[in-house]
């Protein structure tokens, strides 16, 4: 299965930026667990403070083997709408994550333009949500082509 995880602004300083809110893991600490939690898994990591580089990013998995995409769009996730729109144009399942719990955070983060055109939102699972992520994207695979009985 061919994942692709992005992350938007400001994760690259995971680690150091506000610990208190976002944990002490580094985004190579989070990107080391799901390469080891899932070795079936082929993961590509991305991250980008700037916007077009994360639609490029989202548009570069049309027509390639890309099995699922776990975006945690950041600030962008609140008011990106060409981010949704180019979510919304994937043939493949997307998950949103947020390591800190929007919905209990400042008015303006409860809001997800995103959220609407992904399978699911995973918010205030800590870093643990990105390998939830992986979990409903394995699930959402393997539950394709069934029928409800």
């Amino acid at each position: 299965m061919n994942i692709l995880v992005i992350n938007g602004p400001n994760l690259n300083l995971l680690g150091t930026r506000e610990p208190h809110i976002y944990g002490s893991q580094t985004l190579a600490d989070i990107e080391h667990e799901l390469t080891g939690r899932y070795p079936e898994a082929h993961f590509t990591f991305f991250q980008s403070n700037h916007e077009g580089a994360i639609v490029d990013a989202l548009q570069s998995t049309i027509g390639k083997d890309f099995h699922g995409v776990v975006i945690n769009g950041a600030a962008f996730t609140h008011y990106s709408y060409a981010i949704r729109d180019a979510i919304s144009m994937l043939m493949i399942p997307t998950v949103e994550v947020h390591i800190s719990n929007i919905h209990l955070r400042e008015e303006f983060r409860r809001h997800s333009v995103t959220s609407p055109v992904c399978v699911a939102q995973l918010s205030g699972f800590g870093s643990n949500g990105y390998s939830l992520a992986v979990e409903m994207l394995l699930y959402h695979k393997s539950s394709q082509g069934k029928t409800s009985e």
